[in-house]
C-alpha cells in the first residue's frame, strides 16, 4: 500500500488474520428482527458453517450460493455444540436478515512479496500488532476494493476469480518488465503478471495501480507499464500514487513531494495516453494521484476527468472532489455560513479545524474564506516522518503536541478520518481520550468529516441552528 494520499483513510488496521479451518464457518453478529434468519432460529454467536452444501469461507460464496429465494445452510450452536440443518425461505427483494463478522471467515490470505515500498515494513516496532498485517486476499479486492498483487494465488484461486466472476478486481501492478517487477516486489512478481494475464482473458474487469519509485519504476519503464495497460482494455482505470515513505526505513530518502520538476514530469508523461484514451473511448483511463499535482503546483483536472473516480479512496480526486464541493457550497449556501459565523461570534469562539498538511491549503481555501474565517491547523507527521503528510495518518501525539496548550474559546473540529471503527489513532490514541485531552486544554472538541458539506452541518449541530434538508452536496 501506499501512505501518501491527501485524505487516505489507512486500511491497514481493518482486519486480523484467523486460523485458516474453514470448518468455523462465519460468525453471527446480529439477525434482523422478522427476517428469514429470524424466523428459522438462527441467533447472534452461532456460525453458519456451510450454504448451498458449500463450505462458507468468505463473503463471495454467501453472495453466489444465497442468491436464490430459497437457501440451505448448516449451523452450529455453540450453546449445545450441536450442527443443524436448517432451510431459509425469503420473499423476492428480502435479505435473509444475517450479519456476519466479517468478510472472511477461513483466514485472510496474506503477503508473499517484498515490496521495496510496502508501508508496513516501514512502521516502528511498537504498534499495535494489527497495523503489521499485510494483507493481500483477492477477496478482498474484489469484496473491499483492496489492491492486491494476485502473486500468492494458486489455479484454484483463478478458477475461482473467473468461475464466479468475480469483477472488477483491483491489482497493484507497478511494472510489466520482469526484472523491474522482481526489484520491486521480489522473486514472486511474475506470478502476478500470469494470473493478471488470465484474469483479463476470462473478461474479469481490472482497477490497476501503480505506486511510482523514482529512479526504480519512472522514466522509460513507466513508459512501457502505460502502453501496456493501453493495449488491454480489461483494465478500465489506472491509477498511479507517489511513494510515500516514514523515517524508519533506509532505502528512501525522497518522493515528488521534494521534487516540482519530477511531479510535472510525470503529469507531462502520463497526459498523452490521457488523451489517446478520451479520443478512442471517452474515458481518460490514466489517473494520476492527486500529490503529483499538488506537488507540481498545478490545479487538477476538472470532474469529468477522472471517470466517475473509481480509484477514489487511492486518493485520486479528492481533492477535486474538495474544491468542487466548496466552490457549491459557497455559492448555494452563504445565508447557513453566515449565520454559522453570526452564532460563532455570538458566543466568542473560535473555528480551528485540523488537517494533514497535504491538504491543508486546500481545505484553508473553505474555512479560512469569508464568511467563515476560521483557522486550519496543519499538523506535521513527526511520528512517522518521511514525507508522509496525510490526513488519515495524523497521530494523537503529534496533534497534541501541534496544538496551542490554551484553546479556551476554541470549536475545534478533528477529522473522523484520523480513526479506525475502535475509534482509536495509529498510535494508539482513543478518541475520547484525545476529546478529553482537549477539553482540559477548553477546546469544544468535535469528531467529524472536514468536507465541506459535513463541516457545514456539523457545525450547525454544534451551535444549535436549524437543520436544513437541502444541501450543495444534493
Amino acid at each position: 500500500m501506499t501512505a501518501n494520499t491527501p485524505y487516505a483513510k489507512t486500511g491497514a488496521d481493518y482486519g486480523r488474520t484467523r486460523d485458516a479451518d474453514a470448518s468455523r464457518g462465519a460468525l453471527v453478529v446480529a439477525v434482523r428482527p422478522d427476517s428469514p434468519a429470524y424466523d428459522a432460529g438462527i441467533e447472534p454467536g452461532m456460525r453458519v458453517l456451510t450454504v448451498a452444501g458449500r463450505p462458507l469461507t468468505d463473503m463471495t460464496v454467501w453472495l453466489w450460493e444465497a442468491d436464490d429465494e430459497t437457501v440451505e445452510l448448516e449451523v452450529f450452536d455453540p450453546s449445545d455444540e450441536t450442527v443443524c440443518p436448517c432451510e431459509l425461505e425469503r420473499m423476492p427483494g428480502e435479505d435473509w436478515g444475517l450479519e456476519f463478522d466479517g468478510a472472511v471467515f477461513d483466514g485472510m490470505r496474506t503477503c508473499v512479496n517484498a515490496c521495496v515500498f510496502c508501508f508496513m515494513t516501514m512502521l516502528p516496532k511498537h504498534m499495535r500488532g494489527t497495523l503489521y498485517i499485510r494483507d493481500d486476499d483477492y477477496r478482498l479486492s474484489f469484496l473491499q476494493g483492496n489492491f492486491v498483487t494476485l502473486t500468492n494465488m494458486d489455479d484454484s484461486d483463478v478458477a475461482d476469480v473467473i468461475d464466479h466472476c468475480l469483477s472488477p478486481m483491483n491489482v497493484s501492478l507497478h511494472a510489466v518488465t520482469p526484472e523491474v517487477r522482481r526489484r520491486l516486489m521480489g522473486k514472486n512478481a511474475g506470478r502476478g503478471m500470469e494470473v493478471l494475464e488470465q484474469i483479463m482473458a476470462a473478461g474479469i474487469e481490472v482497477h490497476a495501480q501503480i505506486v511510482l519509485c523514482p529512479g526504480i519504476n519512472d522514466g522509460e519503464e513507466l513508459e512501457r507499464t502505460l502502453t501496456y495497460c493501453e493495449e488491454h482494455p480489461a483494465i478500465t482505470s489506472l491509477g498511479i500514487v507517489p511513494l510515500g515513505y516514514t523515517r524508519f526505513q533506509h532505502r528512501f530518502t525522497s518522493s515528488y513531494s521534494d521534487d516540482p520538476a519530477a511531479a510535472r514530469a510525470v503529469i507531462a508523461q502520463v497526459e498523452p495516453y490521457q488523451e489517446r484514451m478520451r479520443a478512442a473511448c471517452g474515458r481518460t483511463v490514466f489517473q494520476l494521484a492527486d500529490e503529483f499535482y499538488l506537488d507540481a503546483g498545478i490545479e487538477p483536472p476538472a470532474a469529468e476527468h477522472y471517470d466517475g473516480y473509481p480509484q477514489y479512496y487511492d486518493g485520486i480526486g479528492m481533492v477535486r472532489t474538495y474544491l468542487d464541493e466548496t466552490r457549491a457550497v459557497q455559492e448555494a449556501e452563504q445565508e447557513r455560513l453566515s449565520a454559522v459565523r453570526s452564532e460563532l461570534d455570538r458566543r466568542g469562539m473560535r473555528l480551528v479545524v485540523v488537517s494533514g498538511m497535504a491538504a491543508r491549503d486546500i481545505i484553508a481555501g473553505f474555512v479560512e474564506a469569508k464568511p467563515l474565517e476560521g483557522r486550519v491547523a496543519g499538523i506535521k507527521n513527526n511520528y512517522f516522518g518521511g514525507n508522509v503528510d496525510v490526513t488519515g495518518l495524523i497521530c494523537g501525539e503529534d496533534l497534541l503536541a501541534q496544538l496551542d496548550d490554551d484553546l479556551g474559546g476554541v470549536m475545534l473540529f478533528v477529522p473522523e478520518v484520523m480513526f479506525n471503527a475502535d475509534a482509536l489513532t495509529l498510535d494508539g490514541y482513543h478518541q475520547k481520550r484525545l476529546v478529553a485531552d482537549l477539553t482540559t486544554r477548553g477546546a469544544e472538541t468535535h469528531i467529524a468529516s472536514t468536507m465541506p458539506t459535513d463541516l457545514l452541518c456539523a457545525l450547525e449541530g454544534a451551535l444549535g441552528l436549524a437543520a436544513h434538508v437541502h444541501t450543495a452536496k444534493e
